[in-house]
C-alpha cells in the first residue's frame, strides 16, 4: 500500500478539482486553469509509475478526455468541458512520465563504459 498511497491521494485530489461544481471554484488569473490541469496530470502519471500501476499513461489520457466530457453532460456541475484542458492535461501526462524516468536514471546512478 506504500507506494499506491501517494496515487490515491493524487486521484482523491485529481476529483475534488475536476469534479467541483463551478461555484466552488475559486476565481483566478487567466491561464492559472491550464497550469492545475498541468500540475495535476502530472502528479497523476508521476505517482502512478512510482506505484508502478500497470498502463497508468494510457488510463490517464482516457481519464483526462472522460473527465472533460463529464464536466459537460453533469449539468448540476455548471462546468463545461474543454477540448484544451484534455489536451494540456496530456501534457502534464507527459511531463510526470518525463520527472518518473528522470528519477529512475538518477537513482540508477552514473553509467560506466567499458
Amino acid at each position: 500500500m506504500g507506494r499506491v498511497l501517494p496515487f490515491v491521494i493524487a486521484a482523491s485530489l485529481s476529483v475534488v478539482v475536476l469534479f467541483t461544481p463551478a461555484s466552488g471554484v475559486p476565481s483566478s488569473p487567466p491561464g492559472t486553469d491550464k497550469v492545475v490541469h498541468t500540475v495535476l496530470f502530472a502528479l497523476l502519471a508521476f505517482t502512478g509509475l512510482y506505484a508502478k500501476i500497470p498502463h497508468i499513461l494510457l488510463a490517464l489520457v482516457a481519464y483526462a478526455g472522460i473527465s472533460e466530457v463529464l464536466q459537460q453532460v453533469i449539468t448540476p456541475l455548471h462546468r463545461s468541458g474543454d477540448v484544451l484542458d484534455a489536451l494540456v492535461d496530456v501534457l502534464g501526462i507527459g511531463l510526470g512520465w518525463a520527472i518518473a524516468s528522470a528519477v529512475r536514471s538518477l537513482r540508477r546512478g552514473p553509467r560506466t563504459t567499458r
